[in-house]
């Protein structure tokens, strides 16, 4: 009865405790809060020369600190905060072409008034031209 409690802890302790630090792939390392790329690559740098027993071990990795040793024992994931920057940058993008768009039919529309503007002085001018040469 005592081992089965005790596999059953251990097993429970394993599905929902940290993750494996010696055996993570770079993707559930970065998916840790406060481990990019950069740090993630570090990590495995480093647990290739050394053994990693536990999530307090990765103190002993350059630029690994307390926080993110804490972030990764206690499986706190990162936000998402990428695909919305991207979706506000997207969105900043759209607004900025649909006011570039307006301004530059504005400009196309004042283009063209001047454009007729010119047409009528050219006529204009010309019948004085026709007038004074008939005269």
């Amino acid at each position: 009865m005592k081992k089965l409690l005790l596999i059953t802890l251990l097993l429970g302790s394993y599905l929902f405790g940290a993750m494996n630090v010696q055996t993570a792939s770079k993707a559930e390392l970065m998916s840790i809060s406060g481990i990019g790329e950069k740090k993630a690559d570090a990590i495995i740098k480093y647990r290739k020369k050394h053994k990693l027993k536990s999530a307090d071990d990765l103190v002993k990795v350059p630029g690994i600190g307390k926080n993110i040793a804490n972030n990764v024992k206690h499986n706190v994931k990162s936000k998402k905060k990428k695909a919305n920057n991207s979706k506000k940058s997207m969105h900043k993008k759209q607004k900025n072409m649909s006011k570039k768009a307006t301004k530059n039919m504005n400009n196309m529309k004042k283009q063209k008034a001047h454009k007729n503007s010119m047409k009528k002085k050219q006529k204009k001018m010309s019948k004085k031209s026709v007038k004074n040469n008939r005269i």
